[in-house]
This record gives C-alpha cells, sequence and structure tokens, in this order.
C-alpha cells in the first residue's frame, strides 16, 4: 500500500532531483494536511547531519513550537537549527551565521519586504519554499524569488489514496436573482446588480450545523471578533460546547482552549481566522465558513481544515457565504504556475470588517490605527462593510455529480486558462461560457456576466 511516507520520500527526492539541475531556489506546493513540515524536517536532518545550519521561517507564532517538536521527533541537530518569525529573524539578521539552507513556510507570503530582506541577506543559501497555495491575491509573478516549482498530487489522487478525507460541501446559490432589474433598454440595472452580489451570510448556522454536521467536532471561520463570539455564545445557547478565540484572547487561555478541543471537551471553536495556516488540529471534521473571501489561498486552507483522514470519515463543510461560488470545489485539480496572473480588480482587496488580508503581500493581520500592513509596510486601503444575513436560504448539497462535472471540465484546454480564477479574471465570453459549466450556475448568468464585463454590447 502506497503510504503517507512514500509520497512525503517522493516530494524529498523531486526536491533533490531540482537541486541537481541547478535550481537554488524552489517553490514546493504540497497540499494541505500533507506533511510539508516533515518533509521539510527530513532535508534539515540530511543538512545538519553533516554540518550545515539551516534557518527556517514562519509567520506566526503558534507555529513555531509545533515546528520544533516536529524538527526534534525527525532528528534534526537543534544547534545548527534556528526556527522564528519572520518578524524576529528579519531584526536578527546580523547576528545570524550563515544558513546552508534556508526553509519558508506558507510561502505565499514571501515577495513580503521582510523576507526578501533575509533572503537577500543570504544570496548562496539554497531556498526551499514550501506552500499549498503559490498564488498571491494580487496576482503577482514568483519568477523573481524562484527558478522551479515542483507541483505536489493532485487533490482526488489524495483522496483516493486515503490521504485526505472525502467532502460533503453545501453551499447557497451564488446570484440572488430576486434582486435583479432590468431597465427600460432591457440591460439589468447597475444598483441591482451591485445588490446580487453583495457578500451575504445564507441561512442559519446553527440550525444547518445541526442538520448537517450534528455531533462533528468543527471550526467555524467568522467575519469579526464580534460574530466570532456572537455565534459561540448561539452554539451553547442549544447546549453545544463552544468557545470562541481571536486575536484579543490571551495566548494561555488561547493554549487551554486548544487543548481543551484536541481532547473533545469542547465541539465548537468559533475564531476571526487564528486557524487558517499551519496549526494541527487533526480531529476537525466539519468546517463552518461565515467570512467571504476573495483569496484562493485562504479559502483552501478554510476548507481543508476538515480533510485530515480518519476510517469512514467523510468531512462536512458548511459554506454560508458562497466562496465556492468564486473558486469551485477545493477538492478540484488545479494547475500551479511560478507566472501570475494580474487581476482587473487587484486593488479590490477582501473588504470584510475585521481581521485584513494585505493584497500587497498576503499577511493577515487585525488593522492599527496607522492603517499599514505589519509585514510589508504597504498604506491598507480597503472599504470596510458590515455583512448582511438572510437566514431564509436553504443551503444544497454540491454532490459527486458536480464534482466530476468540475473535475471533466477542468481538464479541457480552454479550462486550463481559468483554473484558480475568480470571475473577474475572466478574459472573453468563452471563458465565461466555461466558467458558468464549471461553476454549474444558470444559463442566464453568461449574458449577465458578460454583459456586466463589457463583452456584450
Amino acid at each position: 500500500m502506497f503510504e503517507l511516507r512514500d509520497y512525503q520520500q517522493n516530494s524529498i527526492n523531486e526536491i533533490y532531483q531540482s537541486i541537481k539541475k541547478g535550481n537554488q531556489s524552489i517553490i514546493v506546493q504540497s497540499p494541505p494536511r500533507t506533511g510539508k513540515t516533515v518533509i521539510m524536517a527530513d532535508i534539515a536532518r540530511r543538512a545538519t547531519s553533516i554540518g550545515n545550519r539551516v534557518l527556517f521561517i514562519v509567520h506566526r507564532k503558534e507555529i513555531v513550537d509545533q515546528v520544533k517538536k516536529t524538527f526534534i521527533e525527525q532528528g534534526v541537530d537543534m544547534d545548527l537549527a534556528t526556527i522564528g518569525m519572520v518578524q524576529t529573524i528579519t531584526r536578527r539578521i546580523n547576528t545570524l551565521d550563515e544558513p546552508k539552507i534556508i526553509f519558508v513556510d506558507e510561502a505565499h507570503h514571501v515577495l513580503a519586504k521582510s523576507y526578501m530582506r533575509i533572503l537577500e541577506a543570504f544570496p548562496k543559501a539554497l531556498r526551499l519554499l514550501f506552500t499549498a497555495t503559490p498564488i498571491r491575491l494580487n496576482g503577482d509573478s514568483f519568477e523573481e524569488v524562484a527558478t522551479d516549482l515542483i507541483q505536489g498530487k493532485p487533490i482526488t489522487e489524495l483522496i483516493n489514496k486515503g490521504f485526505l478525507a472525502p467532502v460533503d460541501y453545501y453551499a447557497p446559490v451564488e446570484i440572488n436573482t430576486d434582486k435583479l432589474k432590468v431597465k427600460r433598454t432591457g440591460e439589468f440595472d447597475e444598483k441591482s446588480i451591485s445588490e446580487a452580489f453583495k457578500p451575504k451570510i445564507y441561512g442559519n448556522a446553527v440550525k444547518t450545523f445541526q442538520k448537517l454536521a450534528n455531533g462533528k467536532q468543527a471550526i467555524a471561520y467568522t467575519y469579526n471578533v464580534a460574530s466570532a463570539e456572537k455565534l459561540a455564545h448561539e452554539f451553547n445557547s442549544v447546549g453545544i460546547s463552544t468557545k470562541a478565540v481571536s486575536g484579543n484572547t490571551p495566548k494561555e487561555e488561547r493554549n487551554q482552549i486548544i487543548e481543551a478541543y484536541r481532547n473533545g471537551d469542547i465541539q465548537i471553536v468559533t475564531n476571526a481566522e487564528l486557524f487558517t495556516e499551519g496549526l494541527d488540529l487533526p480531529n476537525v471534521d466539519c468546517v463552518i465558513m461565515l467570512r467571504p473571501t476573495q483569496s484562493l489561498s485562504l479559502y483552501l486552507q478554510f476548507a481543508m481544515r476538515s480533510m485530515n483522514p480518519r476510517k469512514d470519515k467523510t468531512a462536512v463543510i458548511i459554506d454560508h457565504v458562497g466562496n465556492v461560488n468564486r473558486f469551485g470545489l477545493p477538492t478540484i485539480d488545479r494547475n500551479w504556475t511560478l507566472k501570475g496572473s494580474k487581476k482587473s480588480n487587484s486593488k479590490q482587496g477582501d473588504s470584510i470588517q475585521g481581521t485584513t488580508t494585505c493584497e500587497y503581500c498576503f499577511g493577515t493581520f487585525y488593522r492599527k490605527a496607522d492603517n499599514k500592513c505589519p509585514y510589508c509596510g504597504k498604506e491598507i486601503k480597503i472599504e470596510i462593510q458590515e455583512i448582511e444575513t438572510d437566514e431564509s436560504v436553504e443551503l444544497e448539497k454540491i454532490n459527486k455529480t458536480r464534482v466530476e462535472r468540475a473535475e471533466q471540465i477542468m481538464k479541457s484546454e480552454i479550462n486550463k486558462n481559468i483554473a484558480g480564477k475568480t470571475p473577474a479574471d475572466l478574459k472573453n465570453m468563452e471563458e465565461i461560457k466555461a466558467y458558468q459549466k464549471l461553476m454549474n450556475y444558470k444559463p442566464g448568468w453568461v449574458w449577465f456576466y458578460g454583459k456586466k464585463r463589457g463583452f456584450i454590447k
């Protein structure tokens, strides 16, 4: 039987083959839940065993201890390993011994100035840049920091081999066509179009969970601290043990909540994006999305949090905000590339109240009074808006038939051009038609969106 360790060893072999070809800066696309830290630890063990130093860069303090534990378990010589947050390392560059290898975790952040300063300080070091999602919100290319990209196995293959759990995905229809109004000219009214696309939470989170995933342990991603606390109160009021965590939660209290969750004493954690990248919570069986995002990377981190495998397990994803309508199912196989994908709406960002994702470096953080990204220093220009709730809407199961149809379409030639894109990225009517089939939108969406984009006169 092909084990996960075999998959990890194959990835290691591909990395060494790329190095032998002369590549000194490599992006490794490693899907969530496939043990990329174990892969990095194995390479670090080999390097330190012959006296070479390694530097491991993370962007969240919660991940540092987890990485150190894995490195120790894998036999890395910790006297030759430096593991730390990018914000700390960038201030200590002049005190560090030169590493032979630099590992970057969650490397879709790597173009931020803080990361680049570290990489540029050690130009002779081998760079191994790991991420599940080599894509940036603003569409920038990774070609200036890497010469090769090693793509991991397709998600469908990982599910078929038991490395990831299969998924039941529930979501609303994206467009509220009842809001669309027609002008005398026969065109849709622009204001009604804006209302139809306005971010909204569909369905009652508590009742939907009880119907679709009752008894499962879950994580709910909310759009701000207040909504996380409100939802926790609502779950607790019906006897479902729930805790809310956020950047405001003291570290000791947060650790206690995480431990109680791992032990099964807490059934649901509601949070404002603390558990997106890197943190190991193996007993998540259900993800509840109450936060729209325009970031494919964040979406996949959200969705795949529930896909740790277990015998006879089927994960449940409850998407109250229609993120699937922007990005497709998380189980769709995607083609990754070092090349960028400039967007016409790259300045829009993700305009939901609460945590902020920097459109320039993709860092996620709680906004401060100075309105600057703490990672790259760029000015944050994001319009904040409240988000409406419509509890009358029933969520629909996106079944196997739709998954198979999406996978078939993704294999067609034109859909190589729309893989991982949002509607705003589509360049012509052919791509719009293909996207409609991929997402199973109503046929009228093609004319509606083609008109909106100006492809239909």
